[in-house]
């Protein structure tokens, strides 16, 4: 004879079976077309976000805090081009982001004149060499298009360019480089969020 405890077991553990049976997909006769939902869907394990806009792509835009790099994620509902994406950077932080005490190094000043995406490499033309922006520093400035840029998974190098020629660009470091820069270069400065 079963004891109480025995019985109430086998009776769950049937239960549970029969739910189970009845939580599978029917077979059906004919094949149908599935129309699957609309992406893109974030790496697995990628953690969600803070996003100050709706949207279905993620735009990493960096800006300036106690004067680090601090990278901002923005969800938008296309990919904007090269040249939209820094023109909002130059648009600077929006409000949101004001009241997080973000500012930007490039706000109020036409420095970019063009931008152009070739094999991965970013080729920035700078007009007023990024000077008049008001800040000691132009590291920051610098910093936040490169670390911008290539935050793009079209772009992992940026080269700046003025009338022509390649640039001395100032890494975190003071070094300045004339060759095309990445995010390492500015890894030093960039803060958490």
């Amino acid at each position: 004879m079963l004891s109480d405890d025995t019985r109430r077991a086998a009776l769950v553990a049937a239960a549970g079976l029969l739910a189970l049976a009845g939580c599978g997909v029917s077979a059906e006769g004919v094949p149908r077309e599935v129309t699957p939902p609309q992406g893109p869907f974030p790496a697995v394990g990628s953690p969600a976000p803070a996003a100050t806009e709706s949207g279905t792509v993620l735009q990493r835009l960096c800006y300036v805090r106690d004067d680090r790099l601090v990278v901002v994620n923005r969800r938008v509902r296309t990919l904007p081009t090269a040249r939209e994406q820094i023109e909002l950077l130059l648009d600077g932080p929006v409000a949101v982001e004001q009241d997080d005490r973000l500012t930007s190094a490039l706000t109020g000043v036409n420095v970019v004149t063009d931008v152009r995406v070739t094999g991965g490499e970013a080729t920035v033309a700078v007009g007023e060499r990024l000077a008049g922006t008001g800040r000691n520093d132009e590291v920051l400035a610098f910093g936040q298009i490169v670390c911008t840029l290539t935050s793009r998974a079209d772009v992992d190098r940026v080269t700046f360019v003025q009338g022509g020629q390649r640039l001395g660009v100032p890494r975190a470091d003071g070094s300045l480089s004339t060759g095309p820069l990445t995010a390492a270069d500015y890894a030093a400065m960039v803060s958490p969020r």
